[in-house]
Formats: C-alpha cells, structure tokens, sequence
C-alpha cells in the first residue's frame, strides 16, 4: 500500500533545497511544503560567488535559481531565518532554534556545508573572510581594489578562484597552501603544477607547504601574517579557503549512519527510510564520499524528491565540477585518478588542453579538461558506453575526439 504523503519538510534552502522543492511540486505534490533556511535569501546559487559576484559583473539578485513567480507558485511553508535544532525520528518532528516544530512524513537534509576555519579566532579580526554567502562576495569586493594586497589561506578552487578574481582586479596576491601541491584532494600532482604554474604566470605568489600561519591586527587596519613569529608580510584582506566542513550534524544526533557525510542510497534515503538527504551533506552512493558541486547538489535533489513520492530514479550520476580562473575553464569530470591509472595528455593549443585518465582497461576514468567543453561532453558519453579509447588517437590533437564516440 502505498504511504500517504501529506508533510514534507526540507532543511535548507541552497542549491539541493531548491531542486527538491521545485521536483516535489513538478511531480504533483500539493500537501504542505516547510522550508527551512538560516539565510534570509533562499534558492540561489553559490558557484559565482568567488567569481562574478566578487568581480562586481553580477548582481547577487541574478543568483537566484528561479523566479519570484515560480517560487511563489510553489506555496511554501517558509521558516527563514531559521535554523534546525532537532530532529525526533520516532514523532517525526524537527525542531527549529525559535521553540517551532514542524512535523513530517518525509524529511529532506540539504544542509550541505560551511567553510572550514582551522583557527576560530580569526574570524574576530577585521578583514578575514570566507566566501560562502553573497553578503561574503560583497564585503570581500569592497577591498579588493587596485594597489591592496589579499592574503589567501588555502590552495584549494575557492583560494584559486579569488586569486584569479582579485587578480583581475589589480591587486596583489600572496597564496599559501599547507600542503606540497594545490587542489591535492582532487587532481593528481601533474594537474597540480599546471595550476600553480598559471597562478604564478598572473603574478601570484604561491607557497607551498607553507607551515603554520598566523594572523594579527596590524596597525594600518589591515591583518599581519606569521610564521614561527616571523612577520611574512602585511595585507589588506585575508580569504580563508581551507576547505569545507559537511554539516551533519542534525542527522548524527538523530541516529542517522554518517561518515565524511550522512551515508545515502541511490535514491538518497538515509538509514532512516523516511529522512532522505542530498547535496554537499550527503555521500554519493556509488563512489562512497562527498562531492561538493552545483550539479550533484541538483540531480542528486532531484532523485531524492522522486523518492519521497514513491518515483523510481536513482542517482548514479558521474561528478563533474568546473571552475574559470582567468581566461581558463577548467572542467574536471569523473572519479579521482589513482596511482595506476594511465594519464594521457591532450594538448591542442596553448589555452586547451586535458588530462585523460584511463584505467587498466582503457577505458575513461577521469578528466580534466582546460577550454574544452566540447571534450567532457564526450566524455560524459564515453563514461556511461564504457568506450574503450585508444591512448595515441587520445593523445593527436590532429585526431577528431568525435571519431571515438562510442
């Protein structure tokens, strides 16, 4: 028999969130729909954040994912700002930092992640900053101005974002990364020294396995980096980019399974059949860890949403996440290479190229692609085919990739 489905609440309203509450609707779901945010602005996208919205080429307005209309028209229960305390699985009730419990029969965690500061007392310094919120860009933005001098703590794609960003802006950048090479999780170390080797091409000062840093209010308002109580150097601002923090904690203290996130199915259920879980927060199924991208956070909604309604759509979607720095779009798309992966690489001009990772089998593991969108988008399909590629043709750029289509 099937469950009947009157109260749906979703915990977070980024990216995950929105793509819920539309497909929930979409799919013709008309009983009560409760969203909680602790923003003031819901349904909005964070990827421009560290690059046109810090850049002042966008309004944080256009961030918005769909229109006042189409959000209007899908009748929500708003409780913003709001932030979840509890969740009682047994009664099925959350309960939100204001006394308010909303109860539910489907619950829905898109809480996703928050930046990671490694030493809390800085965020009570003047000009240190995070970039996870429009209001972030902005106040960011306002310092960065020709002649400043930004610090950035963290060679991960934020930290590189915004030193591609303030650079373009004029400003001086100084880099530090605590580990032997940029975006280490990520990318193996060849693609690492592309991205340092750019950055330092566009006047970046970039130091790796830098030690520890620490920071101190300078007299001219600005912030003093040190290293073993030697000064290193004065800035203006100083951007945090050590990486993210997964929010889990509403779903650990409710019992749920966690791990790096909160363990899900395929159709994002969590250990409890009726909370469900997507987005930054939530382990993709099949590869076992966190992927913190726009397009995960959004399909794996959308399979989630489906699943609450008794819809059959499992999410087994390849990652991809992409990222401009400067004149490059960097798209990097399938799962980390490991040591015994074969790297073929794909020069067809100065401004593109790729990194192609096969398995043992030859067939595609993993890309990284720079200007060349048409080349993921083949990939995608050569993923899904299971393509067998040969490494020489891979390697021509007088070879069509299209030949290899599967």
């Amino acid at each position: 028999m099937k469950q009947l489905i009157s109260r749906i609440v979703i915990i977070g309203a980024g990216q995950a969130g929105a793509w819920a509450a539309h497909t929930l609707r979409q799919q013709g779901f008309d009983g009560t729909l409760s969203v909680v945010s602790d923003e003031e602005r819901v349904f909005y996208e964070r990827p421009p954040l560290s690059k046109q919205v810090l850049a002042g080429d966008m309004a944080p307005a256009a961030l918005q994912l769909f229109s006042d209309e189409a959000i209007d028209a899908m009748h929500i229960d708003w409780h913003k700002p709001a932030r979840a305390t509890a969740i009682d699985p047994r009664d099925h009730v959350v309960t939100l930092d204001n006394g308010t419990e909303l109860a539910y029969d489907k619950l829905l965690l898109a809480t996703g992640s928050r930046a990671r500061v490694p030493v809390r007392e800085w965020l009570s310094l003047p000009q240190v900053y995070t970039v996870r919120t429009p209001e972030d860009a902005a106040r960011l933005g306002e310092r960065l101005a020709p002649g400043k001098r930004l610090a950035i703590l963290g060679g991960g794609w934020i930290g590189l974002e915004v030193a591609a960003t303030a650079r373009a802006k004029g400003v001086a950048v100084s880099l530090f990364e605590l580990g032997e090479r940029l975006c280490a999780r990520s990318v193996r170390p060849e693609v690492s020294d592309y991205l340092r080797d750019l950055h330092r091409e566009q006047g970046v000062e970039v130091e790796l396995d830098c030690g520890a840093i620490e920071l101190a209010a300078g007299d001219g308002g600005g912030l003093v980096l040190y290293r073993d109580g030697q000064r290193l150097l004065e800035a203006d601002a100083v951007v945090v980019g050590a990486g993210a923090e997964i929010a889990t904690e509403l779903g650990r203290d409710a019992g749920l399974e966690v791990a790096q996130g909160l363990v899900v199915d395929d159709h994002g259920r969590t250990s409890d059949p009726d909370i469900y879980a997507a987005g930054d927060v939530a382990i993709h199924p099949r590869l076992g860890f966190c992927i913190q991208s726009w397009a995960n956070a959004q399909n794996q909604a959308i399979s989630a949403a489906k699943a609450m309604l008794g819809e059959t759509s499992p999410y087994r979607d390849e990652p991809w996440i992409w990222s401009d720095q400067y004149d490059c779009n960097i798209q990097i798309l399938g799962t980390p290479a490991g040591h015994d992966s074969r790297l073929v690489r794909r020069q067809v001009g100065d401004k593109q190229l790729a990194f192609i990772y096969l398995d043992q089998d030859d067939r595609l593991q993993s890309m990284i692609a720079v200007n060349d969108a048409r080349l993921v988008k083949l990939g995608k399909r050569w993923l899904r085919a299971g393509t067998v590629l040969p490494a020489d043709q891979l390697a021509d750029p007088a070879v069509n990739p299209m030949a290899l289509k599967p």
